[in-house]
Parts: structure tokens; sequence; C-alpha cells
């Protein structure tokens, strides 16, 4: 099935790598805020919760929520320094293979700063929750559980590092006058 003409191989290299690039920012930026949207959602609801029955507990509890929204702008940065990655190249050299490992290696960036962030405001969020809790029970514990919190948040530093390392092999071609 290697020389098919309708080999899944061939079709993804007949895909024009400005396409790979488009979708890698848009997963990017779409599933970063998804992760953050899931994560405000988790701690937001368990805060509303607990703060019924200790309402000292809604203000410095809100640190969670502005932990999940940094995912959310962790898909923002990546997605505009993606978008600069970007070069037009003609036509003739838009299938050259410098093209298409640009734009293969934007896709596999924005996939992996998006996935990473995803897992990163799910951690954020339900750390946060629990953090909410907690403090409503014992306020001693606050600042311990906002410790793990941080680190849940080291996730998607981790995602966007990896992502901008990835993103360095996105070179296209040099353009021909």
């Amino acid at each position: 099935m290697v020389g098919d003409s309708s080999s899944w191989s061939r079709a993804l290299v007949k895909i024009s790598p400005y396409t790979f690039s488009a979708v890698g920012i848009a997963i990017a930026i779409g599933v970063s805020v998804l992760g953050a949207a899931w994560g405000i959602y988790i701690t937001g609801s368990s805060l509303i919760g607990a703060a019924i029955k200790a309402p000292r507990i809604t203000s410095k509890n809100l640190i969670s929520v502005i932990f999940c929204e940094a995912v959310a702008i962790y898909g923002v940065i990546v997605a505009i320094i993606l978008q600069t990655k970007l070069e037009s190249v003609p036509a003739s050299q838009i299938y050259a293979p410098e093209s298409l490992r640009a734009g293969y290696a934007i896709f596999a960036s924005g996939i992996i700063v998006g996935f990473a962030n995803l897992v990163c405001g799910l951690c954020v969020g339900i750390i946060g929750s629990s953090c909410a809790l907690s403090d409503a029970q014992n306020s001693s514990l606050f600042v311990k559980i906002l410790v793990i919190e941080i680190f849940g948040s080291a996730l998607g530093l981790f995602g966007v590092i990896v992502g901008i390392i990835m993103s360095a092999q996105a070179t296209w071609p040099a353009k021909t006058v």
C-alpha cells in the first residue's frame, strides 16, 4: 500500500503546510482556553459552595481562579509566538521539505501546548477545588495546598517551554528573487 495514491501518507503530504500551521495555532489557543474554562468551572463551583459555610474564604481562594486563567494566557502567548513563525513562500516551494517541516513543527507545537494546558487547567481546577473546601474546614491548610497548586500550574509552563523549543524547527525556505 506504500505506492497507493489513496494512502494516508500521500494525503497528508498534499495538505498545505500552512493548513497544518493554522490548525496547530488554533489548537494551542482553543484547547488552552478549554482547559482554563474547565478549571475555573471546577474551582468556582466548589468555592461558591464552600463560601456558604465560610464566607471568609471567597477573596483569598480567588487565586485558584487566577491560576486557571493563566492557563488560557499561556495558550494566547504561544499562539502569538507561533503566528510570528509563519512566512510567505512562493507557490513553487510550498511543498518543499523545509516548508513541510515548518508546518509540522508548528502543528506539533500547538498540539503539545494545547493539551498540556488542558491537563494543567484540570489539575489546577481540582486542586483549587480541594483548596477551597479544605480552607473552609481549616484555614491553616490554605498555604500548604496553594504550594501544591503552584506545582500543578507548572505543568502548563512545561508545555509552553516544550512548544517553544519545538517551534524553533519552523524555518521556511528562503525566498528566491
